[in-house]
């Protein structure tokens, strides 16, 4: 099977490396993740430039995964990552990443690298007739023991169930 083109959302400032680690598993079609410089200039630009940023960012890829960090159901630009990707009719899932270790913090107890779990922010969107996103669009807790671990093992087949449930939705 051809690797997936995967457009990944999350909150920037305080996912990154995380998010980082479910971009080497590899399983995926490479797609770079922007700079921390990059990012900057296209927020310059403002609501539009960003908007215009995403959509491009988006086109071709066949799922959005949501890496659900801390704060990531509150993030702006997350709640309409997703909406243009349900819109757009491409597979939508979540990951909570909590449980992988940020190099930042890893020596920090009693956290040790890890986080607190954010809120699936699928329940933030709701269809015409009330249902909420949540109600269709799977959200994956991996093993708090190896999220890594489960991560990798998994996240081909939980792609190929979000494209599934969008086609079928």
């Amino acid at each position: 099977m051809a690797k997936r083109q995967i457009f990944y959302s999350f909150h920037y400032a305080n996912d990154v490396f995380r998010v980082q680690q479910i971009r080497n598993i590899g399983a995926l079609e490479e797609n770079k993740p922007v700079s921390h410089n990059d990012w900057e200039q296209v927020k310059k630009g403002g609501d539009a430039a960003i908007e215009k940023w995403i959509d491009e960012s988006m086109k071709f890829r066949s799922c959005v995964i949501v890496l659900i960090g801390a704060e990531t159901a509150s993030r702006k630009w997350v709640d309409y990552e997703i909406r243009k990707g349900w819109n757009d009719k491409k597979g939508i899932l979540g990951i909570y990443i909590h449980n992988l270790k940020d190099p930042r913090t890893s020596q920090i107890a009693p956290f040790y690298g890890k986080s607190s779990q954010g809120v699936n922010p699928f329940n933030n969107i709701k269809f015409t007739d009330g249902r909420l996103l949540s109600s269709v669009a799977m959200c994956y807790n991996p093993s708090t023991d190896n999220a890594y671990k489960d991560i990798a093992e998994n996240l081909e087949d939980w792609i190929e169930q979000a494209i599934t449930i969008r086609n079928t939705a």
